[in-house]
């Protein structure tokens, strides 16, 4: 794979390469990532409820993360001050439901 003029590669945390699957596990994989997303799922939420949601998070990990979400583009303020999920990080979530049904399958 050869790199392209003006391309910069990323690095992430576990990868010399910098792929793109490497960086979205890396984020994915970060403390409360995922909770946050799941929680967001359905409707925006404050970030008061956001953290009741995620069992009383710590309120710096929690704005850190709710950051990096937005930085990649999965999640977004809204004008009423909630949180939410972009049409890209309701895309991220609908990958989830074939491992949400598979859990509840297994669980029983």
């Amino acid at each position: 794979m050869t790199k392209q003029a003006g391309s910069t590669t990323r690095r992430v945390r576990g990868s010399r390469t910098g792929r793109p699957i490497m960086a979205l596990l890396d984020l994915l994989g970060r403390r409360w990532a995922l909770r946050i997303l799941w929680e967001l799922r359905g409707e925006p939420l404050t970030s008061r409820a956001l953290r009741t949601a995620c069992d009383e998070a710590s309120p710096t990990v929690l704005q850190a993360r709710l950051t990096e979400l937005r930085e990649a583009g999965f999640v977004e303020l809204g004008d009423g001050g909630g949180y939410g999920l972009t049409p890209l990080g309701r895309e991220l979530c609908e990958t989830f439901m074939p491992l949400h049904r598979f859990a509840e399958r297994w669980k029983r």
